[in-house]
């Protein structure tokens, strides 16, 4: 994402920028200026996701730079940061995304970032990755086409394991929460299932088996859960209470 952070105060810029990184994280461009005309000359022609703006500024305030950002990219997300809570109708008026009263902290700022008016993508991984969704049902995509999984309890074992987010699980675990009884020659079957799937759409290397465990390697999995406990934005909006809900055994925890 492009964060454009924007305060005419130095002192304040830097906290401003320090707590959005805090909640956002460092994957992202941050474009920051205590100069408000520079900051739309160099950035009218970007597509900027979110704008954070102090509103009392010299020569252009926040109100005027944020139409003019507006009408270079209409779904900019506006979060106003000010000392004064007098322009909170103005700024709804022009539909702005948030409205921050200094000092501005993480609460604030993740309160407003988690209803912001236009949604933005997901952080995209290099590589050739599977898509996980676990909000809803559980389903497993590549190339936006779901895996067919030979068996449903394959397809359930491998949710098991990305709610792990990459620990080793024993066999005897694995066997313990899919059946309560010892069923470990069809385990087995059901390993061999997932790896035959997954070689098909050449995602072999997601699953990994050694010895008497097996786990997932996240670095090749985009999950929703996995980014909302990353407090991206998106998967936080994402989340309806739902959790891999066609099984009993998930518990999302999300604190």
């Amino acid at each position: 994402m492009r964060i454009l952070l924007v305060d005419d105060e130095e002192l304040q810029l830097l906290r401003l920028k320090d707590t959005v990184i805090k909640v956002l994280s460092q994957d992202n461009e941050y474009l920051i200026y205590s100069n408000p005309v520079k900051a739309y000359e160099e950035n009218k022609d970007k597509v900027i996701d979110i704008a954070f703006l102090d509103i009392e500024m010299p020569v252009m305030n926040g109100i005027q730079l944020a139409k003019k950002l507006k009408i270079a990219n209409p779904q900019v997300n506006i979060i106003f940061v000010t000392a004064y809570d007098g322009y909170a109708l103005e700024a709804h008026k022009m539909h702005a995304s948030g409205y921050i009263t200094k000092p501005v902290n993480e609460t604030l700022v993740r309160n407003e970032i988690e209803g912001l008016r236009y949604p933005v993508a997901l952080p995209e991984k290099e590589g050739n990755l599977l898509e996980v969704k676990c909000f809803g049902n559980f389903e497993v995509f590549k190339d936006g086409e779901p895996l067919r999984f030979a068996r449903s309890k394959s397809k359930e074992l491998f949710a098991y394991l990305i709610d792990r987010e990459g620990a080793a699980v024993s066999l005897n675990e694995l066997n313990a929460i899919l059946w309560d009884e010892d069923k470990s020659s069809y385990l087995r079957n059901l390993i061999v299932d997932i790896q035959t799937t997954l070689k098909e759409v050449g995602a072999e290397d997601v699953f990994v088996k050694r010895h008497s465990e097996c786990f997932v390697n996240v670095d090749k999995i985009n999950c929703d859960a996995y980014e909302y406990k990353k407090n991206n934005p998106t998967a936080i909006r994402m989340y309806r209470g739902e959790y891999m809900a066609q099984y009993s055994w998930p518990i999302f925890k999300n604190d």
